[in-house]
């Protein structure tokens, strides 16, 4: 059995975990930032825990492009650029503009979130680099590509704004919560959550392949879950929560 046939095995076995996380996390809510709680185990400051869960992802993507005979190819190079402006900014830029180092992440989480990151970095690197067809330059101008990278950078925006949304409620020291106001917090109350599934339908789109495609399932099926219980959450702990927004999908969830 040769390494393509493997991996189209694991990228079917990928989207079938997928699934099972989607329905398990509709019962069981991962333990980190506001639904942290004991019983998981030991735990780390969040600015740690973002550090070591999301920089073994990035490693990995590099560590297949430089190994591949790629690296001079116009559309690998555009869409390693996409990939890093994400998991940059993921691991080594958004950790150290959180404003509380509180101990708010479990090892546990960290650990599984580092496996899943190697693996999916994986499943998009391996292929995109050495194991699918080489993409031609002309891809850059296919409107599934362009379409993606609207998408995607869209996404990325809609992600960037909300975080800083986020982040600018808690002044130093501040470990409270509040409601956010401004940008796609008019409309939902997880925009942070809706651009990421934005970015990696993007790139679903930009690499049109089956590995982009389960990561942007396993995106839904991590996401989709922790946006309807962060929404019933902030309507069940502000009575003053604008009952006009939806959880994810503006004015439809």
């Amino acid at each position: 059995m040769n390494e393509i046939t493997v991996y189209h095995w694991l990228v079917i076995a990928w989207m079938a975990l997928a699934a099972v996380t989607f329905v398990a996390l509709l019962f069981v809510t991962a333990p980190y930032g506001r639904f942290t709680r004991s019983g998981w185990g030991p735990r780390i400051s969040a600015r740690w825990g973002w550090i070591l869960m999301e920089t073994p992802v990035l490693a990995t993507f590099l560590v297949l492009y430089g190994l591949s005979d790629r690296k001079s190819n116009p559309a690998s190079l555009v869409l390693l650029a996409f990939w890093a402006a994400h998991y940059v900014h993921r691991s080594l830029v958004y950790p150290f503009r959180l404003r509380s180092s509180r101990p708010t992440i479990t090892v546990a989480v960290v650990a599984m979130g580092a496996a899943f990151n190697v693996g999916n970095g994986y499943l998009n690197g391996r292929y995109l680099f050495s194991l699918g067809p080489e993409l031609p330059a002309s891809w850059l101008l296919d409107p599934r590509f362009v379409a993606g990278a609207l998408l995607f950078w869209g996404g990325y925006l809609l992600n960037q704004h909300s975080d800083h949304v986020l982040i600018g409620l808690r002044s130093g020291g501040e470990t409270g919560y509040k409601i956010p106001y401004g940008g796609g917090y008019r409309f939902v109350s997880c925009p942070n959550y809706l651009g990421e599934m934005m970015e990696w339908g993007g790139w679903a789109l930009a690499c049109w392949n089956l590995g982009a495609l389960a990561f942007l399932v396993w995106t839904v099926a991590n996401l989709a879950p922790r946006a309807l219980k962060t929404h019933r959450w902030y309507r069940d702990t502000f009575p003053d929560y604008p009952r006009e927004r939806k959880a994810l999908l503006p004015f439809i969830v």
